[in-house]
């Protein structure tokens, strides 16, 4: 299939990744799975048997006229342990290449039917310049975007780190989460054709 271009002209671009048929319920799986891959995982708390302390009897258990306690970490008790404790788990889901890979193909084909990718020819910068990358973005028409590049220059990530909504990234690490996150996709022809080779 062909896909336009912003100067005008088109790129010839494999049908097996820009051209497959949406599949929601598989890229939902596989951004939920990525999401879950980022928890850290880390809370914990301890339960009234690993607090410390509280091995003596508060007091006997009748006659004081206060309720029986026979600890005083008990969950009910300042200081006592938490009844339902959090503790450390691993919230990473397996996921196989092959269904990633797929996924990924479904999300660039579909925003190829959406007009959400945009082709330009390239998003060369001479100097660390934010206001010239703006009015990059601009003339293509796009604020809020994911810019995919073969590779990223420092001029250009230092360009476009401090324009709100807009997020740089190489095609080698992109990710499904970048790609549905943001309204446009903005990358170059060498840049489609590396992730042509990556995903086919």
């Amino acid at each position: 299939m062909d896909l336009k271009t912003h100067s005008g002209g088109t790129i010839a671009v494999s049908d097996t990744v820009f051209g497959v048929t949406y599949n929601e319920g598989l890229v939902h799986q596989i951004v939920t799975s990525y999401l879950a891959g980022g928890r850290s995982g880390n809370a914990a708390q301890k339960t009234r048997s690993e607090v410390r302390g509280g091995g003596a009897k508060p007091w006997r258990q009748k006659g004081t006229g206060r309720a029986r306690a026979g600890t005083s970490r008990s969950p009910i008790w300042s200081g006592g342990g938490v009844t339902f404790a959090a503790k450390k788990r691993d919230y990473t889901q397996k996921v196989n290449r092959k269904m990633y890979r797929a996924a990924m193909r479904s999300i660039l084909s579909q925003a190829a039917v959406d007009g959400r990718l945009v082709v330009t020819d390239s998003l060369d910068m001479g100097e660390v310049k934010t206001r010239e990358m703006k009015a990059k973005l601009d003339d293509l028409g796009v604020s809020k975007a994911l810019i995919l590049l073969d590779e990223v220059s420092n001029a250009v990530g230092l360009s476009a780190r401090n324009i709100p909504n807009v997020e740089v990234q190489e095609v080698r690490s992109v990710d499904p989460v970048s790609l549905v996150r943001y309204p446009h996709i903005v990358t170059t022809e060498a840049a489609l054709k590396q992730l042509e080779e990556r995903l086919s």
